[in-house]
């Protein structure tokens, strides 16, 4: 699945993640984290082995900061939101508009889960994702992010939603030959999800897509026309010239009157090469036509005189009394 449906490097057909999910991710995290603090923490002491008790005291906090929440928040600011746990589990951190987390969202969630997981054992924590329709904990609901889902089931894929009747066909002259791949991908990605999203967030999503598609056509958006219906009607220009196109190059595509295909058998052409057949001389007694000489044949010649003339052949039926 791609990751440029919003220009922000996030997919839009991702779904709230839940509690199961992301308490496997927390616990896959912890197990790493805890091992890197234990680590770390028997490495100073004895490397501080001779400082007394509040220095000592010291580094212990400095520690715990730096390996229990400093590299949590490190780890989700410079991976976009995954961190190990995550990204073995299909998750991901987002905002609520579904762009990419910054590290003051990263701070918060991090700050928050030292209260919320760390000094309750993750109990406030379950208990606010279960309670949220989303599955945010506090530090979600702080920070304004939400976990979602980046791995979905396959076959699991919507289609297009048709354009309105009165835009079908409007926009037939618009050149698309310019516009890339990756957005023909973002604005199919969102006219499968827009429904899912929040009326604001795809509003402003719709626009900013018209918006690019826009500049790409060099033609901009006809006034008074929605955002979403724009680019369903766009959309739906393309993929009825992808299928025009496929049926052109299709071998079977030349069957019909005039064509060339199985299903319509042609004559062969005749000797100039015009295309037509000449009429030829059927079967004797048939009551065909004699053969016609073709254009530019040489016309039969005269007989000698005092020859007699070679009679034509007898057709079968006698002249009337």
């Amino acid at each position: 699945m791609s990751e440029l449906v919003t220009g922000d490097a996030v997919v839009l057909g991702l779904r709230p993640a839940k509690l199961p999910s992301r308490a496997l991710a927390l616990s896959i995290d912890l197990v790493v984290v805890g091992a890197a603090f234990v680590l770390v923490s028997a490495g100073l002491a004895v490397a501080t082995s001779g400082l007394d008790a509040a220095a000592f005291a010291a580094v212990s906090v400095a520690t715990f900061l730096l390996v229990l929440v400093g590299a949590p928040i490190a780890v989700e600011t410079l991976s976009h939101g995954r961190s190990l746990g995550k990204l073995a589990c299909g998750l991901r951190v987002v905002r609520d508009d579904g762009g990419p987390i910054r590290f003051r969202h990263a701070l918060v969630r991090g700050a928050m889960g030292v209260v919320e997981i760390l000094m309750t054992l993750g109990v406030v924590a379950s208990i606010a994702s279960l309670v949220s329709a989303r599955g945010r904990r506090l530090g979600d609901v702080f920070a304004g992010t939400l976990v979602v889902r980046e791995r979905l089931p396959a076959g699991r894929s919507a289609s297009v939603p048709p354009p309105p009747p009165w835009l079908v066909g409007r926009f037939a002259g618009l050149d698309l030959s310019a516009v890339p791949d990756e957005l023909w991908l973002a604005v199919r990605q969102y006219l499968t999800r827009m429904h899912q999203l929040d009326a604001d967030v795809g509003r402003a999503m719709a626009g900013r897509l018209a918006g690019e598609l826009a500049g790409w056509t060099g033609v901009p958006a006809p006034v008074g026309v929605p955002a979403a219906a724009y680019l369903t009607a766009v959309v739906n220009e393309r993929q009825a010239r992808d299928a025009h196109r496929m049926w052109a190059a299709s071998p079977s595509s030349s069957d019909g009157p005039g064509g060339t295909g199985a299903g319509w058998p042609m004559k062969p052409p005749g000797p100039t090469g015009s295309g037509s057949a000449s009429v030829s001389e059927g079967p004797r007694g048939s009551g065909a036509a004699p053969a016609v000489p073709p254009p530019g044949a040489p016309a039969p010649s005269a007989p000698a005189p005092g020859t007699e003339p070679v009679p034509p052949p007898a057709t079968g039926f006698a002249p009337p009394a």
